[in-house]
């Protein structure tokens, strides 16, 4: 499939560097427009005496790294943990991300999330990109349950990528998620499912098959 314009759902700054980084290099790399949309800066789960706006900053460091240009990084301002109270507000915003940008992929979190956040991501993003593919992506330390149904090889500069973008969020250092060996790890891991050196995995709720396309 040869897409032109990805759109990223993030729930929170982060999520979309520590979930599908890799593969959101290779879409750079191979020529894709990407778009990144944060919903939430995460002002109440900052650690103590940061500033209010260090998660941003650190997302358009992380982003940058990754090859996103800087015109189509945005973070939006719903309260963290608080997404479900305003959800219509949330579709809304993803009707006009549509229209807007006219994506052809769009990547959010797995209706399996468990966090109540990155659910309502999930759901909103089927309504409101209903006639366009989504691929829905892990996060491991949520899914109670995920279904490997679309891998993503990608190679080492990928892989360092997604690396070094996660390190830009200085915040977060100590979350056991981020670390370089669980990353790489959990690419090693899914890699090896289909003998690739690494991969990315998603859930696949809505594939378009447009005329030109090799299915």
């Amino acid at each position: 499939m040869n897409y032109r314009k990805v759109l990223v759902l993030a729930p929170h700054t982060d999520d979309g560097e520590l979930a599908c980084g890799a593969t959101i290099s290779k879409l750079v790399r191979m020529g894709a427009e990407v778009y990144y949309v944060a919903f939430s800066s995460c002002q109440d789960s900052l650690p103590e005496g940061a500033e209010p706006d260090c998660l941003i900053k650190e997302m358009r460091h992380a982003t940058a790294v990754l090859g996103v240009a800087p015109e189509n990084v945005d973070c939006l301002d719903f309260q963290v943990r608080h997404f479900e109270d305003h959800r219509q507000d949330i579709l809304d915003s993803m009707i006009r991300l549509n229209h807007k940008i006219q994506p052809d992929l769009v990547l959010s979190p797995s209706v399996h999330d468990i966090h109540q956040d990155h659910v309502t991501i999930a759901k909103e993003c089927l309504r409101a990109f209903k006639k366009i593919t989504i691929l829905q992506y892990e996060v491991p330390w949520n899914n109670y349950t995920f279904d490997n149904q679309v891998f993503s090889c990608v190679e080492e500069e990928d892989v360092q990528r997604k690396i070094e973008a996660v390190r830009c969020y200085v915040s977060q250092e100590g979350r056991d998620y981020v670390g370089e060996d669980f990353l790489r790890g959990l690419l090693i891991t899914h890699g090896v499912q289909i003998g690739h050196r690494y991969a990315e995995v998603f859930e696949i709720p809505r594939m378009i098959v447009k005329e030109g396309d090799l299915l």
